[in-house]
């Protein structure tokens, strides 16, 4: 039982304030509380179908595969697929993370990872056409060729920064889910 409540503890403290909160003001507590009721909806509604795929992803294509096309010596080839895949991805960001999970268990190196990631929350395919309609073409444009190089630089640089250790600490963890 303390194992459990260990576990939990910050969800638990969270649910605590909550309760607190809603004591002083019931219209701020029911609040949060339809906004968490909506945000799990919205889970239970993208996460099934984000796991199908990755169920496939997990089966259908080889680790060696994974390998040539994103992991060591994959070079520009990598950048661009980790930056395709991110871009046309649906859903929202912490689908990335379950995806970002199977390309380290396939051999897909940190780096790429990375701008999977950062693909994934910048450029997607909807915002950028969103961006050319309502904001217009230079805007869309310039935060493209501002977001791409740096979502690249700021991969590499965080590769770099980190230890080996740290790096083979994260695949092990994405090895064991």
């Amino acid at each position: 039982m303390t194992a459990v409540i260990k576990r939990y503890s910050s969800f638990l403290l969270v649910l605590a304030l909550l309760g607190a909160i809603s004591l002083f003001n019931q219209e701020l507590g029911k609040g949060v509380f339809n906004s968490t009721v909506m945000q799990l909806k919205e889970m239970l509604l993208v996460i099934p179908p984000i796991f199908v795929l990755l169920g496939l992803l997990d089966v259908w294509v080889p680790k060696q595969a994974m390998v040539r096309f994103m992991g060591k010596g994959s070079g520009l080839k990598g950048i661009l697929l980790s930056l395709l895949i991110g871009s046309v991805a649906a859903g929202p960001l912490y689908g990335a993370f379950l995806v970002a999970a199977v390309f380290m268990k396939k051999g897909v190196t940190f780096s790429n990872i990375l701008i999977f990631i950062g693909a994934w929350s910048t450029t997607k395919i909807p915002m950028i056409l969103f961006e050319f309609s309502a904001l217009g073409a230079p805007f869309a444009l310039t935060r493209l060729l501002i977001d791409i190089p740096g979502i690249i630089i700021i991969a590499f640089l965080l590769a770099k920064m980190m230890g080996r250790d740290e790096i083979d600490a994260i695949y092990e963890k994405a090895s064991k889910q």
